[in-house]
């Protein structure tokens, strides 16, 4: 059976213009509410308890998507058939998916996060753009870490453009913001933790590292800002600074990839009896 017409046709309506806020950072502080964008996000909103506050879908998108429409009306959630229109003005996508979920915030408190005592965590220390931020949270989802940390430094968790490039992995595992670094460091290894820091410039090189066999216990990985690095007092901070080693003619790897390598060189290091040794020496 074919939706009914869309209810909501004009961008001035109230909610529209309430869910077009949340593209301004001061507007989702002060609601604690943000955009999931598109039918990956919004799918893993609706599957993260009670996340998902709103929904609208264009009358295509919830023919298309009727699971995601069927599990959020199940879950008591509000949803809005819209015009594309009314899709288009609240997205921040040049090509909008149909689906746009207002979400409540879904941060962690850092104390939390040390309490359950991780055995991998990613720290991103003055990470600015936020593309980078939602790339490095979905590669530490995919290498198993149990945590992500963003400093009081880094972007905001929750700008659109990082929700959308975590591709629904910041509902899957615990994220702290606005941690200052000194305090996230302090705290990590007081939980047991060893930090490492990333960097190009960095003192020890990783293949050496894990061939050395000192990577299996929990280890925590702080990566810098994408264009300078780590500043001289965060990398004073850690217990080690590693550099991913450049065996080609690259001039160096760009921060997703640099924390994809080192975070799965920590998940393989702990996951092998006796430690493990480089791809590149085996």
């Amino acid at each position: 059976m074919r939706p009914v017409s869309p209810e909501l046709i004009s961008p001035r309506s109230p909610r529209v213009a309430a869910a077009r806020r949340l593209g301004k950072r001061n507007f989702r502080g002060k609601e604690r509410l943000f955009l999931a964008e598109g039918p990956q996000a919004v799918r893993e909103a609706a599957g993260y308890g009670d996340t998902l506050a709103e929904l609208f879908a264009t009358v295509e998108a919830a023919e298309r998507y009727a699971d995601i429409i069927g599990a959020a009306r199940e879950a008591g959630v509000r949803v809005h058939l819209a015009a594309e229109q009314v899709i288009e003005d609240i997205s921040t996508t040049v090509t909008p998916q149909g689906l746009v979920g207002v979400c409540r915030f879904v941060d962690t408190p850092f104390d939390e996060i040390l309490a359950a005592r991780p055995r991998l965590v990613a720290v991103l220390a003055h990470v600015r753009d936020p593309g980078n931020a939602g790339t490095v949270l979905r590669c530490a989802d995919a290498a198993g870490a149990e945590a992500v940390v963003l400093t009081d430094a880094s972007v905001d968790l929750y700008n659109p453009k990082a929700v959308r490039a975590s591709v629904g992995s910041l509902f899957h595992l615990p994220v702290a913001v606005g941690v200052p670094v000194e305090r996230a460091v302090a705290g990590l290894r007081d939980a047991g933790v060893r930090v490492l820091a990333a960097d190009g410039a960095g003192e020890h090189d990783l293949d050496a590292e894990l061939d050395a066999g000192t990577m299996g216990g929990p280890t925590a990985w702080v990566f810098g800002n994408e264009a300078w690095g780590l500043p001289e007092e965060t990398r004073g901070l850690a217990d080690a600074v590693l550099r991913v080693p450049i065996h080609g003619k690259a001039e160096s790897l760009n921060l997703a990839t640099a924390a994809a390598v080192c975070l799965y060189a920590s998940a393989r290091a702990q996951r092998a009896a006796g430690g493990c040794r480089s791809v590149t020496n085996a």
